[in-house]
């Protein structure tokens, strides 16, 4: 009889710890949406981007990767990102699909320019650069210098 209570006590404190390692994850995980205004960007290629992937600028992360759909009409990938609230974007920025390393994920890079006026909110940055095939980089690389050698 002793034994059973000692087992139902054990087991009601792994359950309490359990529920405890619980609510610290949600509470410390970002569990609410991305802050900060929309913009988007059409890309032809943006091989491996992800939702909830990086934007930066400068290397800093700006904002967040919010949706990707695909245009219908024109088949350009529109990538929909969240950039905080207190970073102005000029409407001649260039944005570009880049791996964030040889191992990671893919993150949108944005390379401000110098206008004065900057991207309202919902507004679009027309200058895209599509992301670069890390495969078809290699093989380029790989095989041009293979000719003309002997």
């Amino acid at each position: 009889m002793g034994r059973n209570i000692v087992e139902t006590i054990v087991g009601a404190l792994v359950l309490l710890v359990a529920g405890f390692f619980v609510f610290y994850a949600f509470a410390k995980s970002d569990h609410t949406g991305p802050e900060g205004y929309e913009i988007t960007a059409r890309f032809g290629r943006i091989d491996g981007l992800k939702r909830g992937a990086d934007v930066t600028m400068s290397g800093v992360k700006v904002g967040t990767v919010t949706a990707i759909d695909l245009d219908r009409k024109t088949y350009q990938a529109v990538v929909h990102m969240a950039v905080a609230p207190n970073v102005p974007v000029p409407v001649d920025t260039n944005a570009k699909v880049v791996a964030e390393s040889l191992l990671g994920g893919m993150v949108v890079v944005l390379d401000p320019g110098g206008d004065k006026d900057m991207i309202k909110p919902g507004g679009e940055i027309t200058q895209t650069q599509d992301a670069i095939s890390f495969t078809e980089l290699l093989a380029k690389f790989m095989f041009s210098g293979s000719s003309g050698q002997k």
